[in-house]
Protein backbone atom coordinates (compact mmCIF):
# COMPACT_ATOMS: atom_id res chain seq x y z
CA UNK A 1 0.00 0.00 0.00
CA UNK A 2 1.09 3.60 -0.22
CA UNK A 3 0.79 5.93 2.18
CA UNK A 4 1.25 10.26 2.26
CA UNK A 5 4.03 12.11 4.06
CA UNK A 6 1.52 14.53 5.74
CA UNK A 7 4.95 16.84 6.06
CA UNK A 8 5.97 16.72 2.38
CA UNK A 9 3.29 15.38 0.78
CA UNK A 10 5.70 12.48 -0.87
CA UNK A 11 4.30 9.11 -1.37
CA UNK A 12 5.69 5.83 0.15
CA UNK A 13 5.35 2.61 -0.50
CA UNK A 14 5.14 -0.04 2.52
CA UNK A 15 3.79 -3.62 3.37
CA UNK A 16 0.42 -3.60 5.03
CA UNK A 17 1.35 -5.77 7.92
CA UNK A 18 4.81 -3.33 8.18
CA UNK A 19 3.04 0.42 7.86
CA UNK A 20 3.30 2.74 10.34
CA UNK A 21 0.20 4.42 11.87
CA UNK A 22 -1.00 6.08 9.96
CA UNK A 23 -5.05 8.15 9.46
CA UNK A 24 -7.10 7.54 7.11
CA UNK A 25 -9.68 9.18 5.07
CA UNK A 26 -13.03 8.87 4.33
CA UNK A 27 -14.96 10.61 1.56
CA UNK A 28 -17.62 11.29 -1.22
CA UNK A 29 -15.51 11.32 -4.66
CA UNK A 30 -16.52 14.25 -6.31
CA UNK A 31 -15.94 12.64 -9.94
CA UNK A 32 -13.12 15.37 -12.13
CA UNK A 33 -12.50 17.26 -8.74
CA UNK A 34 -10.54 14.13 -7.34
CA UNK A 35 -6.74 14.03 -7.52
CA UNK A 36 -5.55 10.66 -9.42
CA UNK A 37 -2.23 9.37 -8.49
CA UNK A 38 -0.39 10.48 -11.64
CA UNK A 39 -2.22 13.80 -10.96
CA UNK A 40 -0.90 13.93 -7.31
CA UNK A 41 2.48 13.36 -8.74
CA UNK A 42 3.03 16.67 -10.91
CA UNK A 43 1.07 18.94 -8.03
CA UNK A 44 3.93 20.86 -7.48
CA UNK A 45 4.50 21.82 -10.83
CA UNK A 46 0.98 21.67 -12.28
CA UNK A 47 -1.59 24.97 -10.40
CA UNK A 48 -4.21 22.75 -11.89
CA UNK A 49 -3.93 19.83 -9.70
CA UNK A 50 -3.18 22.38 -6.51
CA UNK A 51 -6.97 24.56 -7.66
CA UNK A 52 -9.14 21.23 -7.53
CA UNK A 53 -11.34 20.75 -4.28
CA UNK A 54 -10.01 17.31 -3.95
CA UNK A 55 -6.37 18.43 -3.40
CA UNK A 56 -7.65 21.16 -0.84
CA UNK A 57 -9.45 17.88 0.77
CA UNK A 58 -6.31 16.03 1.02
CA UNK A 59 -4.63 18.95 2.31
CA UNK A 60 -6.94 19.10 5.17
CA UNK A 61 -6.43 15.63 6.45
CA UNK A 62 -2.79 15.92 5.92
CA UNK A 63 -2.92 19.33 8.39
CA UNK A 64 -5.82 17.01 10.67
CA UNK A 65 -3.07 14.47 10.83
CA UNK A 66 -0.38 16.11 11.68
CA UNK A 67 -2.45 18.20 14.20
CA UNK A 68 -3.29 14.25 15.95
CA UNK A 69 0.55 13.54 15.77
CA UNK A 70 0.26 11.34 12.86
CA UNK A 71 2.96 11.16 10.11
CA UNK A 72 1.44 9.37 7.59
CA UNK A 73 -2.37 8.95 5.73
CA UNK A 74 -3.85 7.17 3.32
CA UNK A 75 -6.89 7.93 0.70
CA UNK A 76 -8.19 6.08 -2.28
CA UNK A 77 -7.87 8.84 -4.79
CA UNK A 78 -4.07 9.47 -4.98
CA UNK A 79 -2.29 6.38 -3.36
CA UNK A 80 -4.09 3.87 -5.91
CA UNK A 81 -3.27 3.97 -9.07
CA UNK A 82 -6.51 2.76 -11.38
CA UNK A 83 -4.83 2.85 -14.21
CA UNK A 84 -3.42 -0.92 -13.03
CA UNK A 85 -6.59 -3.50 -12.94
CA UNK A 86 -4.83 -5.49 -10.63
CA UNK A 87 -3.47 -2.90 -7.86
CA UNK A 88 -7.01 -1.67 -8.10
CA UNK A 89 -8.56 -5.17 -7.55
CA UNK A 90 -5.90 -5.94 -4.85
CA UNK A 91 -6.62 -2.53 -3.40
CA UNK A 92 -10.51 -2.74 -3.33
CA UNK A 93 -9.72 -6.58 -1.66
CA UNK A 94 -7.63 -5.21 0.97
CA UNK A 95 -9.34 -1.87 2.15
CA UNK A 96 -11.71 -3.11 4.90
CA UNK A 97 -8.37 -4.49 6.14
CA UNK A 98 -6.77 -0.84 5.70
CA UNK A 99 -9.36 1.40 7.25
CA UNK A 100 -9.78 -1.42 10.35
CA UNK A 101 -5.69 -1.24 10.71
CA UNK A 102 -5.69 2.56 10.88
CA UNK A 103 -5.43 4.68 13.90
CA UNK A 104 -7.66 7.12 13.25
CA UNK A 105 -10.45 7.65 10.51
CA UNK A 106 -11.21 10.93 9.07
CA UNK A 107 -15.35 10.82 7.82
CA UNK A 108 -15.25 14.42 5.54
CA UNK A 109 -18.40 15.85 4.51
CA UNK A 110 -18.28 17.70 2.51
CA UNK A 111 -21.57 18.86 2.04
CA UNK A 112 -22.03 19.67 5.95
CA UNK A 113 -21.33 23.74 6.49
CA UNK A 114 -21.36 24.27 9.72
CA UNK A 115 -20.88 27.91 9.36
CA UNK A 116 -24.46 28.33 8.42
CA UNK A 117 -25.73 26.59 11.42
CA UNK A 118 -23.56 28.84 13.54
CA UNK A 119 -25.02 31.57 11.93
CA UNK A 120 -28.18 30.59 12.46
CA UNK A 121 -27.96 29.60 16.28
CA UNK A 122 -25.76 32.55 16.57
CA UNK A 123 -29.07 34.35 15.74
CA UNK A 124 -31.58 33.01 17.45
CA UNK A 125 -29.45 32.54 20.62
CA UNK A 126 -31.06 33.71 24.27
CA UNK A 127 -28.88 34.95 27.23
CA UNK A 128 -29.93 31.11 28.71
CA UNK A 129 -26.70 30.39 28.57
CA UNK A 130 -24.93 27.70 26.10
CA UNK A 131 -26.01 24.47 24.89
CA UNK A 132 -24.45 20.69 25.99
CA UNK A 133 -21.49 19.86 23.93
CA UNK A 134 -21.78 16.23 22.54
CA UNK A 135 -18.89 15.48 24.87
CA UNK A 136 -17.27 17.96 26.97
CA UNK A 137 -14.01 15.82 26.61
CA UNK A 138 -14.57 15.13 23.08
CA UNK A 139 -13.33 16.31 19.57
CA UNK A 140 -16.59 18.21 19.32
CA UNK A 141 -16.89 21.86 18.77
CA UNK A 142 -20.82 21.85 17.87
CA UNK A 143 -23.61 21.38 19.94
CA UNK A 144 -25.48 18.02 20.25
CA UNK A 145 -28.69 18.99 18.91
CA UNK A 146 -26.92 20.53 15.73
CA UNK A 147 -25.24 17.99 14.70
CA UNK A 148 -28.21 14.44 13.86
CA UNK A 149 -29.78 16.87 11.08
CA UNK A 150 -26.17 17.97 9.18
CA UNK A 151 -25.47 14.43 9.42
CA UNK A 152 -28.78 13.57 8.18
CA UNK A 153 -28.67 15.49 5.24
CA UNK A 154 -25.06 14.02 4.40
CA UNK A 155 -24.46 11.98 0.75
CA UNK A 156 -22.03 10.16 2.89
CA UNK A 157 -24.35 8.28 4.39
CA UNK A 158 -25.92 7.29 1.40
CA UNK A 159 -22.61 5.64 -0.68
CA UNK A 160 -22.04 1.83 -0.66
CA UNK A 161 -18.57 2.16 0.14
CA UNK A 162 -18.65 4.48 2.88
CA UNK A 163 -20.70 1.63 4.70
CA UNK A 164 -17.20 -0.13 5.63
CA UNK A 165 -15.48 2.93 6.43
CA UNK A 166 -18.25 3.57 9.03
CA UNK A 167 -17.60 -0.07 10.53
CA UNK A 168 -14.24 -0.84 10.14
CA UNK A 169 -12.04 2.11 12.01
CA UNK A 170 -11.04 1.36 15.58
CA UNK A 171 -11.87 4.99 15.79
CA UNK A 172 -13.45 7.77 13.44
CA UNK A 173 -14.15 11.10 13.85
CA UNK A 174 -16.46 13.14 11.68
CA UNK A 175 -15.84 16.31 10.31
CA UNK A 176 -18.06 19.61 8.38
CA UNK A 177 -16.98 21.18 5.12
CA UNK A 178 -14.03 23.35 6.85
CA UNK A 179 -12.56 20.92 8.83
CA UNK A 180 -14.64 21.41 12.47
CA UNK A 181 -14.76 18.27 14.38
CA UNK A 182 -18.50 16.98 14.79
CA UNK A 183 -18.10 14.55 17.10
CA UNK A 184 -16.39 11.02 16.68
CA UNK A 185 -18.29 7.50 15.80
CA UNK A 186 -19.28 6.58 20.01
CA UNK A 187 -20.33 9.70 20.87
CA UNK A 188 -22.62 10.33 17.50
CA UNK A 189 -23.61 6.69 17.68
CA UNK A 190 -27.48 7.00 18.30
CA UNK A 191 -28.14 9.38 15.51
CA UNK A 192 -26.01 7.34 12.79
CA UNK A 193 -27.63 4.15 13.82
CA UNK A 194 -30.95 6.52 13.43
CA UNK A 195 -30.09 7.43 10.41
CA UNK A 196 -28.38 4.14 8.52
CA UNK A 197 -30.33 1.92 10.50
CA UNK A 198 -27.29 -0.09 11.88
CA UNK A 199 -28.30 -1.34 15.40
CA UNK A 200 -26.10 0.92 17.53
CA UNK A 201 -24.17 -1.88 19.16
CA UNK A 202 -22.05 -2.43 15.89
CA UNK A 203 -21.22 1.37 15.93
CA UNK A 204 -19.91 0.97 19.12
CA UNK A 205 -17.86 -2.25 19.01
CA UNK A 206 -16.45 -3.02 15.80
CA UNK A 207 -15.73 -6.09 16.82
CA UNK A 208 -19.67 -7.26 16.98
CA UNK A 209 -19.90 -6.82 13.61
CA UNK A 210 -19.41 -10.71 12.29
CA UNK A 211 -22.12 -11.74 14.97
CA UNK A 212 -24.62 -9.76 13.09
CA UNK A 213 -26.27 -12.60 10.81
CA UNK A 214 -25.50 -12.30 6.74
CA UNK A 215 -29.12 -10.87 6.09
CA UNK A 216 -28.89 -8.32 8.57
CA UNK A 217 -25.57 -6.74 7.51
CA UNK A 218 -26.70 -6.87 3.71
CA UNK A 219 -29.69 -4.78 4.81
CA UNK A 220 -26.86 -2.04 6.02
CA UNK A 221 -26.61 -1.67 2.68
CA UNK A 222 -30.03 -0.71 1.93
CA UNK A 223 -30.74 2.65 0.36
CA UNK A 224 -26.68 2.88 -0.68
CA UNK A 225 -25.40 3.55 -4.01
CA UNK A 226 -22.36 2.91 -5.84
CA UNK A 227 -21.23 4.96 -9.25
CA UNK A 228 -20.80 1.69 -11.05
CA UNK A 229 -23.30 -1.27 -10.80
CA UNK A 230 -21.01 -3.79 -9.89
CA UNK A 231 -19.25 -1.93 -7.20
CA UNK A 232 -22.36 -2.65 -4.95
CA UNK A 233 -21.14 -6.00 -4.58
CA UNK A 234 -17.32 -5.18 -4.34
CA UNK A 235 -18.08 -2.47 -1.31
CA UNK A 236 -19.38 -5.48 0.71
CA UNK A 237 -16.54 -7.48 0.38
CA UNK A 238 -14.90 -7.14 3.90
CA UNK A 239 -17.81 -6.94 5.59
CA UNK A 240 -18.35 -10.80 4.71
CA UNK A 241 -14.91 -11.52 4.99
CA UNK A 242 -14.46 -12.54 1.18
CA UNK A 243 -12.09 -12.09 -1.17
CA UNK A 244 -12.80 -12.52 -4.86
CA UNK A 245 -11.12 -11.16 -8.59
CA UNK A 246 -12.82 -7.84 -10.02
CA UNK A 247 -14.56 -8.22 -13.21
CA UNK A 248 -16.02 -4.53 -14.10
CA UNK A 249 -18.82 -5.09 -16.86
CA UNK A 250 -20.31 -7.73 -15.45
CA UNK A 251 -23.13 -6.03 -13.71
CA UNK A 252 -25.99 -8.20 -11.75
CA UNK A 253 -23.80 -10.92 -11.78
CA UNK A 254 -21.40 -9.40 -9.41
CA UNK A 255 -23.61 -9.96 -6.38
CA UNK A 256 -24.66 -13.08 -7.38
CA UNK A 257 -20.82 -13.99 -7.30
CA UNK A 258 -20.59 -12.75 -3.94
CA UNK A 259 -23.36 -14.56 -2.62
CA UNK A 260 -22.00 -17.45 -3.77
CA UNK A 261 -18.92 -16.87 -2.12
CA UNK A 262 -20.84 -15.87 1.13
CA UNK A 263 -22.33 -19.32 1.19
CA UNK A 264 -19.41 -21.25 0.83
CA UNK A 265 -17.64 -19.40 4.03
CA UNK A 266 -21.31 -19.73 6.00
CA UNK A 267 -23.57 -21.99 7.31
CA UNK A 268 -26.09 -18.86 7.88
CA UNK A 269 -29.58 -19.52 5.94
CA UNK A 270 -30.44 -15.90 5.98
CA UNK A 271 -28.39 -15.16 2.60
CA UNK A 272 -30.88 -17.56 0.94
CA UNK A 273 -33.58 -15.05 0.94
CA UNK A 274 -31.97 -11.84 0.27
CA UNK A 275 -31.43 -11.04 -3.72
CA UNK A 276 -30.46 -7.91 -5.26
CA UNK A 277 -34.04 -6.87 -5.90
CA UNK A 278 -34.46 -6.79 -2.19
CA UNK A 279 -32.50 -3.72 -1.68
CA UNK A 280 -35.36 -2.12 0.34
CA UNK A 281 -36.21 -5.00 2.68
CA UNK A 282 -34.58 -5.59 6.31
CA UNK A 283 -35.25 -8.51 8.26
CA UNK A 284 -37.22 -8.59 11.75
CA UNK A 285 -35.52 -7.86 14.96
CA UNK A 286 -35.14 -11.75 15.67
CA UNK A 287 -32.96 -12.25 12.84
CA UNK A 288 -30.67 -9.40 13.60
CA UNK A 289 -28.32 -11.45 15.00
CA UNK A 290 -27.09 -15.07 14.58
CA UNK A 291 -26.23 -14.85 18.11
CA UNK A 292 -28.64 -12.86 20.24
CA UNK A 293 -26.58 -12.39 23.23
CA UNK A 294 -24.56 -9.92 21.23
CA UNK A 295 -26.98 -7.26 21.05
CA UNK A 296 -26.03 -4.33 22.34
CA UNK A 297 -28.92 -2.00 23.90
Amino acid sequence: MRLINVRTGELGEVFPEQAPPYAILSHVWDGVNEVTFQEWARRDTDEAVRRKSGYQKIAGACQQAINDDLEWLWCDTNCIDKTSSAELSEAINSMFAWYRNSQLCYAYLDDVDIRSTRATRSSGSTAGGSKKNVEDNGPASVDIEDVHPLLAKSRWFTRGWTLQELLAPSREVFFARDWTALGDRNQLSRSISDITRIHIGALRDRETIWQYSVAQRMSWAANRQTTQEEDMAYCLLGIFKIHMPLLYGEGIASFQRLQRAIIKLSDDQSILAWGVDDAAAEPSEDDQLVHGSAKVT
